[in-house]
């Protein structure tokens, strides 16, 4: 294994762990009453993260407008906090219109539940046919944890000149098998080009300017095996696409270059349970107790971001900070020649 893939593996096993378990007493108890119900609730609880994080992979790929000359290559190990609003710490349960399940008034944050990022508080629910209640999941508290409502995620990506101003970049984790026969992947591919060499009266400028797309998918397949609830080959999905397309600018001066980044983003995910789920414990598998989870998130918009290199000999180390629907940190440092 070369230091590329040993590298994009720690990175892999770093992103995997940072990713919410989903402890499945959590989803159980959500699910013990209605498919519909439990789909809601799971969905709301859960859509903060799946938003940040699938915008959170359209950052880090590149520091400069500056193409590499041929084969030139940078090596550029990244980490961005996405920045969680406050109003995505609670979800509005009344809203969602829940039939068989209902918020109790003696839970702590009534009407309002936490969602994953929200305060370590379980919320009280009540089974409406029966009166019995049950807690649902708290958050992470990541303001109480870390100090800030961010959500961590971290990248590597290798950079390569290709002949008339172009830049492919590539991030790529292979498949790694976590506990329980979860599997995680990664893979992403950039495209950036020099426009500048195309615009008459620009070309003597001191400044580049350069086009930019790039694409990432996510996957997270993990086992799944619920105590309460009878299942036949239940198991976890987790798939996330993010693509960018940006026109990049930058000046170098000396050691130091700023850049900045004017676009589009298109992020989109999906979260899903597979499998037969006997929810309703009545012996037998209805229409929605087969693959009872299918829960669509985007989080797509326009995106302005700037930041600034530091270039000492072949190593590097940037910062830059994006305004978007989840707005964005990133550091990094790398090796970069040519």
């Amino acid at each position: 294994m070369n230091l590329l893939q040993r590298t994009a593996v720690v990175f892999g096993l770093f992103f995997a762990a940072s990713i919410p378990s989903f402890a499945q007493d959590d989803i159980d108890e959500l699910l013990r009453e209605s498919v519909d119900d439990g789909e809601k609730l799971i969905g709301s609880y859960i859509s903060p993260f799946m938003k940040s994080v699938t915008l959170g992979l359209n950052s880090g790929w590149y520091n400069t407008a500056k193409t590499h000359k041929l084969i030139g290559i940078d090596l550029t190990v990244t980490a961005s906090a996405m920045s969680i609003p406050n109003s995505e710490l609670f979800y509005n349960v009344a809203a969602l219109n829940l039939q068989h399940v209902s918020l109790d008034p003696s839970s702590q944050d009534s009407p309002n539940a936490p969602t994953v990022f929200g305060p370590d508080r379980s919320p009280i629910f009540r089974e409406n046919q029966s009166g019995e209640t049950f807690e649902g999941p708290g958050g992470l508290d990541l303001k109480g944890e870390i100090g800030k409502n961010w959500m961590p995620v971290p990248m590597v990506t290798l950079g390569i000149g290709l002949p008339k101003g172009t830049d492919l970049k590539v991030r790529f984790t292979p498949s790694i098998d976590l506990d329980d026969d979860s599997q995680f992947r990664l893979f992403g591919l950039g495209v950036m080009h020099d426009v500048k060499q195309y615009i008459p009266g620009l070309k003597l400028l001191p400044f580049d300017l350069s086009a930019f797309v790039g694409y990432t998918r996510l996957s997270l397949d993990y086992k799944y095996t619920p105590d309460d609830i009878q299942t036949e080959n239940p198991k976890g999905e987790m798939v996330m696409n993010a693509t960018t397309i940006q026109a990049v600018i930058s000046k170098k001066v000396s050691v130091l270059t700023v850049y900045g980044g004017l676009g589009y983003n298109i992020a989109k995910s999906n979260l899903s349970l597979r499998g037969k789920w006997d929810v309703n414990n009545n012996g037998t598998y209805d229409a929605q107790e087969i693959n009872p989870i299918d829960l669509n998130y985007s989080a797509s918009g326009p995106r302005i971001g700037a930041g600034f290199r530091l270039k000492l000999a072949v190593f590097t180390l940037h910062a830059d900070y994006t305004l978007q629907k989840y707005n964005a940190l990133t550091v990094g440092f790398g090796i970069n020649v040519r």
